[in-house]
């Protein structure tokens, strides 16, 4: 459990650093511990530790952009956020059924795409800045707003991340297993081919 929470209190100040690094935005292992939480912890009070990381980091987070870019995040994109990770823990559970690196790899690809056009698409119906038509959409996800990088750019450093992280994690649980003397579904798989 000490391990747990040093990790979760990492995950969160990874994101808040990130904000200092504007090339590492969006770079960030959260996603992926949901996704892993879901995948690899039948304790479902596993699967609600990566919301702690994101809703802490978050508060941080929402005060920034309001300070530095007068850009205010509303009630409804942090509930969105938390839907999308909710999501990547329904994705991990499914994946935990069949669990092989090709569902992990497939797992952490569809929570970041999701993620991307979720948050894209809820940023174009609620901000002012877009056009509500579908060049807007369009602008919403591929540009964004000209005064911060493109969303295509924050896409990049989600999907990197979740599939880094996703393959860190994974890797680390089925050592741990092995080293425990589990018989790990991934190990199985292996010696059966």
């Amino acid at each position: 459990m000490p391990f747990a929470l040093v990790v979760l209190v990492l995950a969160a100040a990874w994101r808040v650093f990130t904000l200092y690094v504007p090339p590492l935005s969006n770079f960030s292992p959260v996603m992926a511990l949901a996704f892993c939480a879901g995948a690899y912890s039948r304790n479902r009070l596993m699967w609600l530790a990566p919301f702690a990381a994101l809703v802490l980091s978050d508060l941080y987070i929402d005060h920034y952009y309001a300070v530095v870019y007068h850009y205010e995040w509303t009630a409804a994109a942090a509930i969105v956020r938390i839907l999308c990770f909710a999501a990547a823990v329904g994705l991990g559970i499914a994946v935990s059924r069949r669990r092989s690196w090709l569902n992990l790899l497939g797992g952490a690809l569809a929570g970041s795409v999701l993620f991307y056009l979720v948050t894209n698409t809820v940023s174009w119906m609620g901000d002012a800045g877009y056009a509500h038509d579908a060049a807007g959409w369009w602008q919403a996800v591929t540009v964004g707003h000209p005064q911060f990088y493109p969303t295509l750019f924050f896409f990049r450093n989600t999907l990197a991340s979740d599939l880094l992280f996703t393959g860190c994690f994974a890797l680390a649980m089925e050592y741990a297993s092995l080293r425990r003397g589990d018989a790990s579904l991934l190990a199985l798989k292996q010696v059966r081919r």
